[in-house]
């Protein structure tokens, strides 16, 4: 490999590397295990995990059939609709919160009709939060089905189609096993996303401890008064970060 390279792929390296590194050495290795069993901490941690899934399995039942409609119809404007499922990945996350207030705000386009006539308010709530992880976590989802239902080979679903399967028979009999390795490797980055959303999260549903304040959150309030703790949460978050991608190395290995 030339110097001209190697030189700055090693720079780049070390620039991804070396704060992951100084994470790991600033660490409070020896109370580690008293500061994971804090109740702020797990309190904090049960609500990501829960609020992460019950975003993913939305997304799930939302983005498969939104992956299919951009993969396998002639709808018009198909472009269109596809940049605007996209676009939640490069709009700042502040910005998605705040399009969410002025949509399910209690005076919002939907959300005023919602609190008048059945007296739900969503933002500041533990649904506002699944609510803003589901709302940026959603385009990883529908790229990732949309991607393995254009590489599925659709000679199969033909033929089904020619044995007498209805549709939903094809879709739920063929497609879906298919496509399933990239369902599962979209909803796996969809889950970590939710649970690493901290700027529609803080906007849209705010910080309240046992309510809405999630790992990210956590981690944003305890760097201001007890940079030891936000060390420990970091690491939380950055375990399951690795986890994700072991899990993942497969998929991506199988398809390079």
């Amino acid at each position: 490999m030339p110097w001209a390279l190697l030189v700055p792929a090693l720079a780049g390296l070390a620039f991804l590397v070396l704060p992951l590194a100084g994470l790991l050495v600033r660490a409070p290795w020896p109370a580690l295990p008293q500061r994971l069993a804090e109740p702020r901490v797990i309190e904090a941690l049960r609500l990501s995990l829960v609020t992460a899934t019950v975003a993913t399995v939305i997304c799930l039942l939302l983005g498969v059939p939104l992956a299919w409609l951009l993969a396998r119809t002639d709808l018009p404007g198909r472009r269109l609709l596809r940049a605007l499922v996209t676009v939640p990945l490069v709009l700042p996350p502040v910005v998605g919160g705040v399009a969410l207030l002025l949509v399910l705000g209690r005076r919002g386009l939907a959300g005023r009709w919602l609190y008048d006539a059945f007296g739900v308010s969503l933002p500041f709530t533990t649904t506002g939060v699944v609510l803003a992880e589901a709302f940026v976590a959603m385009p990883f989802l529908v790229i990732a089905v949309e991607g393995a239902l254009r590489a599925a080979d659709q000679r199969y679903e033909e033929a089904a189609a020619t044995l007498g399967a209805s549709r939903w028979t094809v879709f739920r009999r063929v497609t879906l096993p298919m496509i399933a390795p990239g369902v599962m490797a979209g909803a796996v980055l969809c889950w970590a996303r939710a649970l690493g959303e901290f700027g529609a999260t803080i906007t849209f549903a705010g910080n309240f401890p046992g309510r809405t304040q999630t790992m990210p959150l956590a981690v944003y309030l305890a760097l201001e008064t007890d940079p030891d703790a936000a060390i420990v949460l970091s690491l939380v978050l950055l375990a399951v970060s690795v986890i994700v991608l072991a899990a993942l190395r497969d998929r991506w290995v199988g398809s390079a």
